[in-house]
């Protein structure tokens, strides 16, 4: 089975980073608190995905960015989970997704639900910190 290609985005400000907690109607780890991503759709690369979704889930637009890894998640659905920190980007947050938006301290990982998240943060970490 081919892993579903997605995004997923790490956002830093002042040794924090921002998650999510999940809506309980999302059908791939409800209520989870985690890092915001999304589908890369067909006719997209995974840098226009990461525009396209952070402009959709928060309604900012990216000034700089990195990739930080890949990692493979079995969720609901196997997930080919594509890591990316924003540096610095234009505009202020707006929900337009998640049950509400959480700054995690970088030193307080275990908050994130996810495993694969906190891998990621912690490669992020390694490479860039």
């Amino acid at each position: 089975m081919k892993p579903l290609n997605t995004i997923a985005f790490i956002l830093i400000q002042n040794d924090h980073i921002l998650a999510e907690k999940r809506k309980l109607s999302k059908r791939v780890c409800p209520g989870a608190i985690a890092i915001p991503g999304g589908h890369v759709e067909a006719n997209e690369n995974e840098e226009s995905a990461l525009k396209r979704e952070v402009y959709e889930e928060l309604g900012i637009k990216l000034d700089a960015y990195k990739f930080v890894c890949t990692l493979l998640h079995r969720s609901a659905e196997f997930r080919k989970l594509n890591y990316f920190v924003i540096e610095t980007w234009q505009g202020k947050f707006q929900n337009n997704e998640a049950e509400e938006l959480v700054w995690i301290p970088l030193d307080n990982l275990d908050k994130l639900d996810l495993k694969v998240d906190r891998l990621a943060v912690k490669e992020y970490l390694r490479v860039y910190g």
